[in-house]
């Protein structure tokens, strides 16, 4: 993540006057902490469940990521506590040191291609570099609406599929469809409203679906 503070990405009402911004610079460049409060916590909910056979995946993992936030050295940065998941599901995360933008992005998405790749037997930079390329090149930025305490806020989309055309599409095991959703809005703390990715076979059977979600009630 970027440790700089760029200028802010234009906010979706303005979607009609303007481009929208750029899926990679939105999800990673962007100053999310800046609308956070020192010494709160982000609460996210996530979720993993497959309907593969023979379970590869694991059963399905219901639990939480909380980030403590602490000052950073500037306004827009924090220094961030990570609790990600609980129990026996807990997984050594952090701390972030002077972060501008909301790790939560990056712990999600390599907690994600580190599944994906031992059930694909894949090399996780394969992956990676394709999420990547799918957010530089053919990524869809929409502005939406997000339902947000009680109000309607203005918030954006992002939609890939960084496998569909993939000279490797055929030894996913039918996941090339893979689809990445981020929804974000600035009216939200640390801006990440929900990140989703999911796989379906041609039936509509559940390949995969990971989620997670910012909780409102806890913070």
């Amino acid at each position: 993540m970027a440790q700089g503070a760029p200028a802010e990405a234009p906010s979706a009402e303005k979607a009609d006057a303007a481009s929208p911004p750029a899926a990679a610079d939105l999800l990673f460049e962007h100053p999310q902490m800046k609308n956070t409060q020192v010494g709160s916590t982000l609460t996210y909910d996530y979720l993993r469940r497959s309907g593969i056979a023979k379970g590869p995946f694991g059963p399905p993992l219901n639990d939480t990521i909380k980030l403590t936030l602490e000052p950073g050295k500037t306004a827009d940065a924090r220094t961030i506590r990570v609790q990600m998941f609980s129990g026996q599901n807990r997984f050594p995360a952090g701390p972030f040191e002077d972060m501008p933008g909301n790790p939560v992005m990056t712990l999600f998405l390599e907690h994600h291609l580190m599944a994906l790749a031992k059930v694909l037997e894949a090399n996780p930079r394969y992956i990676k570099n394709a999420i990547r390329k799918g957010l530089r090149d053919d990524a869809t930025v929409t502005p939406t609406k997000v339902s947000f305490q009680g109000r309607e806020v203005d918030g954006w989309r992002v939609e890939i599929k960084p496998f569909a055309n993939d000279k490797l599409a055929d030894r996913m095991r039918g996941m090339a469809n893979m689809t990445y959703t981020f929804v974000t809005s600035p009216a939200v703390p640390g801006e990440l409203v929900s990140i989703e990715a999911q796989s379906k076979n041609a039936e509509g059977g559940e390949l995969l679906e990971e989620r997670l979600s910012y909780d409102q009630k806890a913070g």
